[in-house]
This record gives structure tokens, C-alpha cells and sequence, in this order.
């Protein structure tokens, strides 16, 4: 019997200013499982993203969290496209921040995110400002933030989106290392496809405008994943449905 699906948007469809943006969108994905959503740009992934964290209410259709229609935030964790790191705080205050608007006391706040600076790669940076970091350390800061609010369900809007590739590729390889510890059902928008086949167990393709889901693949490589993977040819048969389904490939 298949289990009932942690998150489920159902019959989704959004309009705003008289665009269709999304339209009948059916996503469920299962506790513990790991989905990426890529699609063109402006196909209305961050909408979906958006909807899922029960920041906006869909035009048609429901959205819901253990079978629960998602009527409100703070229900999951959601992490935006920027860090939204804070200037005047130091690293552990900014990831105390999350706890902080949940009524965590801030010496307890502050207390939780020291004791997980060192697993997030932060260790010896509790002090320091946010401009003094490199663009995937302030990525480490905002997923720590974000993680540390303990939801087991965790949404990443383009999180490494702003990253040089270098700096991306470690992050993913980091990614994989944490993977177990974040403990959570996962979905991620990205606009890179080997990144969603390296993270992701589903991989989820929206169309053009307005949006459908135009493939569901589900990503049959053996975990734990590794970079190596890239170059197999399991990976790039995945990759090349996937560019088929973008339109990429004809």
C-alpha cells in the first residue's frame, strides 16, 4: 500500500492580472523523498514552490501537508531564492533568527545554532558578519537557518542559483554529504538540470506557460550519489529525457 503523500498539490492552477500561470498541476511527493523542479524560465516553478509553502492560496485546486489542506505558513521550511542574511548580525544570530520568530528564546536560539555551526561547515564563524563570507558559506548560513527551524518538510527556491559554478559544484558535493542529516522530505527548484539529477530521487519538468507537468522521471541511480556519477551513461540517458522534455532535445 503506498504510503499517503507527505506534500500534494492537487489540481493547482494559478492566475494573476489575467495570466494563466499555472494550470491543473498535480505534484505529490512521498516522506523522505527528494524532488527537483526545473522547467523554462518563467514556467511558475517558484509560484509552486510558493504555494506549497502555504505563502499564497492557488486560484484552483488545494495544496495539502499530510492529507491536510496547507492553509497557513510556518508549517515547512522554506528557504528564497536571496539568504536574506542580515548585515548587523553575526553568523550564529542570523541563524538563530529562524527560531527566534517561533518564540525560541534567544540564548536558546543562539545556543542550537552554535552546537550546528560545525556539521554545516561553519565552524569557527559563529562571530563573524555576513560580508566578511564567501557566496557559498552565506548559502551554508541561510540552508543552516532554515534546517534549524526542525519542519519536516524543507523547500530551497534556486538556493545556489547565485553561485559561480565552482562554488556550486561544491555545494552540491556538500549537499550530498548532509543529505541524511537534514532528515526532511525535500523539493527544490533549479534551473540546472545535472544538479537536479544529482540530488534529486524525482525530477519534475513544468512546461511553458500555462504551466503542466510535462515529465515526472524518477532518478534510478544508486545512492549514496557521487560526482562520478556524472559520466555514466545511466546519468546521461537521464539527462537526455530530461532535455527532451524542455525542448532542448528533439
Amino acid at each position: 500500500m503506498r504510503a499517503e503523500p507527505k506534500l500534494a498539490a492537487r489540481g493547482i492552477g494559478v492566475e494573476k492580472g489575467g495570466v494563466r500561470i499555472l494550470d491543473g498541476v498535480d505534484l505529490e511527493v512521498a516522506p523522505g523523498e527528494f524532488v527537483a523542479l526545473i522547467g523554462p524560465s518563467g514556467a511558475g516553478k517558484s509560484t509552486l514552490l510558493g504555494l506549497l509553502a502555504g505563502l499564497e492560496a492557488p486560484s484552483e485546486g488545494v495544496v495539502e501537508k499530510d492529507g491536510v489542506p496547507l492553509s497557513s505558513p510556518g508549517l515547512v521550511s522554506y528557504m528564497p531564492q536571496s539568504d536574506l542574511l542580515l548585515p548587523w548580525r553575526s553568523v550564529v544570530a542570523n541563524v538563530a533568527l529562524g527560531l527566534e520568530a517561533t518564540g525560541v528564546s534567544k540564548r536558546e536560539a543562539r545556543e542550537r545554532a552554535s552546537e550546528s555551526l560545525e556539521r554545516f561547515g561553519l565552524d569557527g564563524f559563529g562571530g563573524a558578519p555576513p560580508w566578511t563570507l564567501s557566496g557559498g558559506m552565506r548559502s551554508r548560513v541561510a540552508l543552516l537557518r532554515t534546517a534549524l527551524l526542525d519542519r519536516d518538510v524543507l523547500l530551497l527556491d534556486e538556493p545556489f542559483g547565485a553561485l559561480d559554478a565552482l562554488t556550486r559544484r561544491d555545494l552540491q558535493g556538500w549537499i550530498l554529504g548532509v543529505r541524511d542529516e537534514l532528515a526532511a522530505t525535500i523539493v527544490l527548484v533549479t534551473h540546472d538540470v545535472d544538479e537536479a539529477i544529482l540530488l534529486a530521487d524525482r525530477v519534475v519538468v513544468l512546461s511553458e506557460r500555462p504551466a503542466r507537468v510535462a515529465l515526472d522521471l524518477e532518478v534510478d541511480l544508486e545512492r549514496p550519489r557521487t560526482m562520478e556519477q556524472e559520466t555514466t551513461e545511466g546519468f546521461a540517458a537521464l539527462k537526455a529525457r530530461l532535455l527532451g522534455a524542455l525542448g532542448v532535445l528533439r
